[in-house]
């Protein structure tokens, strides 16, 4: 149960970090709150590395644990593209089934059996994230639709946006940045991107994972390392090596803080329980962005989302019911 609960927190963790980053999105381009983000995560597991690092880390465990941070933002840029090239409703839902997916699937094979009430809820849980993710983008798109001249970027969050996880500004920002009037022409693009978005966020679930957890939170200081020298590459490669303004510049560091505070409840919840369950229930995350919008903004819930949400709410009750290993 208690993987179940921290799952949880980091689902809620990474949708507000989406919902920052995409309110940030509007006034600063994704690679400058990208960059800010993943400076301010990567400060949040610094400071939190001498309550959780009793141990020095294996060099494995380094290794898994780049390998995942520089999955999470190649698969951040990954999914961006895809929104530039296609309609976001393409990219955004392939991307977060995709992660959850490639999770499972490894879970599987390293031979974890998860209960049949569990896997029943695991089930559920795709097309609950098609749902939620495929109406997030669409109301980004629809809403942003006249804003095309705008200067609208996203940040990893926007998968609903994950570079805070990357962790994670995103699919919400994004959807401001491509603009409804570019990239709607070529949906083998997008379907090309959105999957392999999904394995990069996969890589960052399962590096994760397969670090394992002697070494308290050493592996997540490696992945947030990682993430920031794929950000200030991307932005020097860019000559984009410039700080948002001051309000878009708060939104980005709140999305970097939720998005590590989100990868640091997931580590632990992915070895307290099974990676098929832990990496399903955390990439309900688009669904509480979706709140935030409701909530904060005033967004209309449409009868995708309100599905999407419900299978979302059913899928948890049967994982946890069925229990997380």
């Amino acid at each position: 149960m208690l993987a179940i609960i921290l799952a949880l927190a980091a689902a809620i963790s990474y949708g507000g970090s989406d919902f920052a980053a995409g309110l940030a999105s509007r006034a600063a381009s994704v690679i400058q709150v990208t960059l800010l983000a993943t400076v301010a995560a990567a400060v949040v597991v610094v400071a939190a590395l001498p309550f959780a690092a009793s141990r020095p880390a294996s060099g494995a465990a380094l290794a898994w644990g780049a390998a995942a941070g520089a999955g999470g933002t190649l698969g951040a840029f990954a999914l961006y593209l895809g929104f530039r090239h296609a309609a976001f409703s393409v990219a955004g839902p392939l991307s977060a089934v995709g992660a959850a997916g490639f999770s499972v699937l490894a879970g599987l094979l390293l031979g974890e059996r998860p209960s049949t009430l569990a896997l029943i809820g695991i089930i559920l849980a795709l097309p609950a994230i098609v749902g939620v993710s495929a109406s997030a983008a669409s109301a980004g798109e629809a809403g942003h639709a006249g804003e095309a001249g705008e200067a609208g970027h996203a940040g990893e969050a926007g998968q609903a946006g994950e570079a805070g996880q990357a962790g994670k500004a995103g699919q919400a920002g994004e959807a401001e940045q491509a603009g409804a009037a570019k990239g709607r022409g070529r949906p083998a693009a997008g379907v090309a991107a959105g999957l392999v978005a999904g394995a990069g966020f996969a890589l960052l679930f399962i590096g994760l994972n397969r670090a394992g957890s002697r070494a308290g939170l050493w592996p997540v200081a490696a992945a947030e390392v990682a993430e920031v020298v794929v950000a200030v590459t991307v932005a020097a490669a860019t000559r984009n090596l410039r700080l948002p303004g001051a309000r878009p510049g708060r939104l980005a560091i709140i999305t970097g803080a939720a998005g590590a505070a989100g990868t640091i409840l997931y580590f632990f919840a992915c070895h307290d329980g099974f990676l098929a369950v832990t990496a399903v229930l955390t990439s309900l995350y688009p669904a509480i962005t979706i709140v935030l919008a409701r909530t904060l903004l005033g967004e209309r819930l449409t009868g995708l989302r309100l599905t999407g949400l419900s299978l979302a709410a059913v899928c948890v009750a049967l994982i946890a019911v069925g229990g997380a290993g």
